[in-house]
């Protein structure tokens, strides 16, 4: 037994753990709610481990980077890009085929989101300058990757000294945070079992059509557009590739909820598919902060179901704004837990949409969360492998049919 928690296959254990929450929150309510500490404790320690780890991730393998390397980030940057861009299209699509609308009779949360695009871009540049130490501490992770990035290319030409102290400090975070995964499963027996102890499913009732159309759409473009971006760079089946990513990545940040706790799961992923990690190390985790398909999928749907339920008409001139609107929102929301959420107004302030209904939709948001933000954090986190490995590869080369065993923490001490 003992054996099997250290060593087991990660997804087999979530699962577990899922089915366990399940059982014990449809058995005894209290118990449930109890077992709700160590969700707590586990997304803590998540949201503890994931900035900082950024932001070394980063650093390190910028600062180690080899000239003579050729590293593969502007493809990748550029699927990112397009991925996020027709993500948003297809979510306007799918709600002018499939229109929703929501009672939006909940009381509005007290939170104060953007009020326009021009707000969005002041706010993206204004985290890029914040302060490192201010940017940690409330995982402002635009801020983190900017600091990263400058503090790398500087410390390229720092002393051998130097490049092998921030080697060793990426060794040592990503051994801590994968010791903090390894402990997921119990995070998510506690997470799920107070969560269905608490609200239980009938509350996603109500917001069946919606959830629906939004799940529906991740589904199509994790499926279908996303493989058919992969074809038309790969020129081969994409399929074998994009269940591999779904399957090992996507599961575990489906009970993550965040991309940024995600990220070790996506380098060691990378890792075992063979991919450069001059690459990868850069990457995956920018992917973790501005590659947010599902993010632009949520902002669209949601704002759109808004818009039909006032009966605002929309020309396809507009709808084609919101897309790229959503995009360069989807990339300025935070890597945690329902960040796309509180772009929702500023979308919505397109159509005219004041900021009292829009922050309205936003409460919806929060209540659908628990299987919206897990289906768009699964999206999100798993593309970032998948278009990480298309921008690596070349036509013809082949797909690692089998993966290697994934590498236990200890062996990275080692």
């Amino acid at each position: 037994m003992l054996d099997f928690i250290l060593r087991g296959k990660l997804v087999t254990q979530i699962i577990i753990g899922l089915i366990a929450g399940i059982i014990l929150a449809a058995v005894s309510r209290e118990a449930g709610m109890a077992v709700g500490l160590l969700g707590d404790v586990f997304v803590g320690a998540l949201k503890a481990v994931a900035p900082i780890l950024v932001f070394i991730l980063v650093c390190a393998a910028i600062t180690n980077h080899k000239k003579e390397n050729k590293a593969q980030l502007g493809p990748v940057i550029r699927l990112y890009i397009l991925g996020t861009f027709l993500a948003a299209l297809l979510a306007v699509v799918a709600s002018f085929l499939f229109p929703v609308t929501i009672a939006l009779t909940v009381g509005a949360e007290d939170l104060t989101p953007p009020q326009g695009l021009g707000e969005v871009m002041k706010n993206i540049l204004l985290q890029v300058v914040d302060n490192p130490v201010n940017a940690l501490a409330n995982a402002n992770y635009i801020g983190i990757l900017a600091w990263a990035i400058a503090l790398g290319v500087i410390l390229r030409h720092a002393s051998d000294t130097t490049k092998a102290l921030m080697a060793d400090l990426e060794v040592a975070i990503t051994v801590i945070v994968k010791t903090v995964i390894r402990f997921a499963p119990l995070g998510i027996f506690g997470i799920v079992a107070s969560t269905i102890a608490r609200t239980g499913f009938g509350t996603l009732v109500g917001y069946a059509n919606l959830l629906a159309l939004l799940i529906g759409c991740m589904i199509v473009m994790a499926l279908v557009v996303n493989p058919l971006i992969v074809f038309l760079r790969l020129r081969q089946n994409p399929y074998p590739l994009v269940f591999t990513c779904l399957k090992e990545s996507g599961i575990t940040a489906f009970f993550m909820r965040s991309s940024a706790a995600n990220i070790p799961v996506n380098l060691e992923l990378c890792r075992r598919m063979g991919l450069d990690e001059e690459t990868y190390a850069v990457t995956i985790p920018i992917g973790a902060t501005v590659n947010m398909a599902g993010a632009a999928i949520t902002i669209t749907v949601m704002t759109l179901a808004a818009v039909n339920t006032l009966g605002i008409d929309v020309d396809f001139a507009t709808a084609l704004l919101l897309s790229v609107v959503a995009a360069v929102a989807a990339a300025g929301a935070s890597g945690v837990a329902g960040g796309s959420l509180l772009l929702i107004p500023m979308a919505a302030s397109l159509f005219g949409i004041d900021n009292a209904t829009a922050m309205q939709v936003v409460s919806v948001g929060f209540i659908i969360g628990v299987l919206q933000d897990s289906a768009e954090t699964a999206l999100n986190s798993s593309t970032d492998v998948l278009f990480t490995a298309a921008g690596s590869y070349k036509q013809g080369d082949p797909y690692p049919r089998k993966l290697p065993p994934e590498a236990v923490p200890v062996d990275a001490v080692r």
